[in-house]
């Protein structure tokens, strides 16, 4: 559901897109709407060194310099922006289409908009507000606010502390995350009791960004406030605010539903449907963008309408660091810094919609973007940045001191960053653990020794330039994203860049699941798995075309077909699995239990299949010994009994041994 700015968060690497149906012309853009909420009295902020004045004329002129052509470029049907400065709109306008067939504009000021994740917002404001009325503890265990039983991990709780933080110790969940289904709903206290991941890391010591720990703090807040979640925010965040065009409810409530935008693929297909969240505080919320814009304000505004300065002041500027020299978490927003201005900030996506919140909290300006279309490739993550990173360089303009590391020791360093790494915001304890292992992350040098990231792209997903400017802390020479590692006794145990750190390292992968040796032999014995089972359907067609005898008769012959058989039912296993991963994350909503019969048999015949053609690779060696068979022969059968060692020991290894509908 979520995505960051910077490199777009497929929910895992393997995940792809559903095939919709293109419409043959594409839509030309109406005119960029605005409303006239800035006032003629909106201070003027005068221009830093090199740069511009931060006024409506001047941003007006840039974004319908720029957005036009984003969009249009992008094949986005439409997109809206709002800046706030010093408690006022400074400007907001919509541009394209909030529904291309009707050819109906958006509006900033009604047309509604699904921010994604940046409805985790909303939910960590809710809960700092029980924080001040004494009815939730930061720091103490979360069970004592539940009805059902988190269990420790080595000993250690879960605080709301480490939810605001995502640093729970939550895998990832993906299984009822997004869909288009309302009676499929799955209610907030349904979802936090089936839905439990396992933890996988120690509360407080690692940051892995986690849907289901949000939700579990909406279903806190709303046992601790005694209404529903909707009801809550409803009347302690949107009413207060004059919210009126916002809802976290799904379906949206009918005197909404005219406002809410389409949602596109591309602006040259169909629209999809209204999506459904089931972890609904981590990202159900909709939304105008003149909303938007009031909650903005009233954050930069130390928390005015919603929360007491002193409560605004403690979410903004706590700092989790992790990995020195990189962004941190704030509570519940993360850092997103620029030319040395300090930005708090929060990005979200569905399917269809990509947005960006980002608050420059020192200077009292506030950014936000949301754009109604995945569009093409990449084009809503280079968008948002972009409008992010031209907007800092044009306002806040600066040039932040750089330090340097020489080349021969940036090299050694280098060299010890190399190797492949986990992404902490995965899966470890389930089956969907084995994206891990054919979707690896890899860092080291390049041709010249230099750092190359290939996951680190740019807006043009072309590779990073990267310098180290101090110890294990490098910076892209075309902006001001960094790249930092953790180093411990000498070794470089886990690194992530600004873009993510917050919420996400990556941690090196174990040498026993290291993808550097165990990919290639999986691969491999894959293949010797494939030969081997398409000799016996092509040996049987040479035996009958040229009348050869069968080698074979009686038991012996049972136990050949048995061996041909075993390989056969470990390519249907493999092969079940395959379908699984490919036609799941094609559709997240097939997530939600469609495929669930396929599943269970996938689980049920891969210990069968594995563990049988292990051992029936085990009697051909043995047979081919006994029987005084060819060099060829024996080696083949050795190569055999390795490939069916290490299918079994991946299948283990990565969790595909077992029954769980849980993931």
């Amino acid at each position: 559901m979520v995505k960051w700015r910077g490199m777009t968060f497929g929910l895992l690497a393997v995940a792809a897109g559903a095939a919709v149906a293109q419409q043959a012309i594409k839509p030309a853009l109406p005119p960029a709407v605005e409303t006239s909420a800035a006032p003629a009295t909106v201070p003027i902020t005068p221009a830093a060194a090199g740069g511009h004045e931060l006024n409506k004329t001047d941003v007006d002129a840039w974004l319908d310099g720029y957005m036009p052509y984003a969009i249009a470029r992008g094949d986005i049907a439409g997109a809206v922006v709002v800046v706030v400065k010093d408690g006022q709109v400074l400007t907001q306008k919509g541009y394209g289409f909030s529904d291309i067939e009707k050819r109906k504009p958006v509006s900033p000021e009604t047309t509604l908009f699904r921010p994604g994740s940046v409805s985790k917002l909303f939910t960590w404001t809710a809960v700092m507000q029980l924080v001040e009325q004494g009815k939730i503890d930061l720091d103490k265990d979360v069970n004592e606010y539940l009805d059902f039983r988190i269990p420790p991990r080595n000993g250690q709780p879960i605080t709301m502390r480490h939810i605001l933080t995502h640093t729970a110790g939550f895998e990832e969940t993906v299984r009822h995350l997004i869909h288009d289904n309302p009676d499929k709903l799955v209610p907030l206290d349904r979802y936090v009791k089936e839905s439990l991941p396992g933890r996988v890391f120690d509360a407080g010591s690692t940051p892995a960004y986690s849907n289901y720990a949000t939700a579990l703090a909406g279903y806190i807040v709303a046992r601790q406030s005694g209404m529903t979640f909707d009801d809550y925010v409803d009347r302690n965040i949107f009413q207060p605010l004059g919210m009126r065009h916002s809802s976290f409810r799904q379906p949206l409530p009918k005197q909404l539903q005219p406002l809410m935008s389409q949602g596109y693929p591309a602006a040259s297909q169909k629209a999809g449907k209204f999506e459904i969240v089931d972890p609904a505080p981590a990202g159900s919320l909709s939304a105008s963008g003149a909303d938007m814009a009031k909650f903005m304000i009233a954050h930069l505004n130390g928390g005015a309408g919603l929360l007491k300065p002193e409560t605004a002041r403690l979410m903004h500027n706590y700092r989790l660091d992790v990995i020195p020299g990189l962004h941190r978490m704030a509570l519940g927003f993360y850092e997103q810094n620029i030319n040395g201005h300090r930005g708090i900030a929060h990005g979200g996506d569905t399917s269809l919609f990509h947005s960006d919140l980002t608050l420059f909290i020192d200077d009292g300006v506030g950014l936000f973007v949301s754009v109604n279309s995945s569009g093409s490739e990449g084009a809503p993550r280079a968008l948002r940045e972009r409008l992010f990173d031209e907007f800092g360089n044009r306002y806040f303009p600066g040039r932040p001191a750089a330090g340097k590391v020489d080349a021969e020791t940036s090299k050694k360093h280098v060299e010890q960053m190399a190797g492949n790494y986990f992404n902490s915001r995965g899966i470890r304890s389930n089956f969907l653990h084995i994206l891990d292992l054919i979707g690896p992350i890899a860092i080291g040098p390049d041709e010249e020794g230099k750092l190359s990231a290939p996951m680190v792209t740019n807006t043009g997903n072309r590779p990073r330039r990267w310098a180290e400017v101090a110890p294990f802390v490098w910076k892209d020479l075309d902006s001001d994203e960094k790249i930092a590692a953790k180093v411990e006794n000498g070794q470089v145990t886990r690194w992530s860049f600004d873009t993510v750190s917050p919420f996400m390292v990556f941690d090196r992968a174990p040498w026993y699941k290291n993808p550097a040796w165990l990919a290639p032999a999986l691969y491999v014995s894959l293949g010797l798995l494939f030969l081997a089972a398409l000799s016996w359907p092509f040996g049987a067609i040479a035996r009958r075309r040229f009348k050869i005898a069968k080698a074979h008769e009686g038991r012996r012959l049972h136990l050949q077909r048995a061996w041909h058989g075993s390989q056969w039912l470990a390519l249907a296993a493999i092969g079940g699995w395959l379908t699984f991963i490919g036609v799941g994350f094609s559709k997240l909503s097939m997530l939600g239990g469609p495929l669930d019969p396929l599943l269970i048999t996938v689980q049920l015949l891969t210990p069968i299949a594995f563990i049988g053609f292990l051992l029936l690779a085990g009697w051909n060696l043995r047979q081919a010994w006994l029987e005084k068979r060819g060099w060829f022969s024996r080696l083949w059968a050795v190569a055999l009994l390795l490939s069916a060692a290490v299918l079994l020991y991946v299948a283990f290894a990565f969790k595909l041994i077992g029954i769980d509908t849980t993931y």
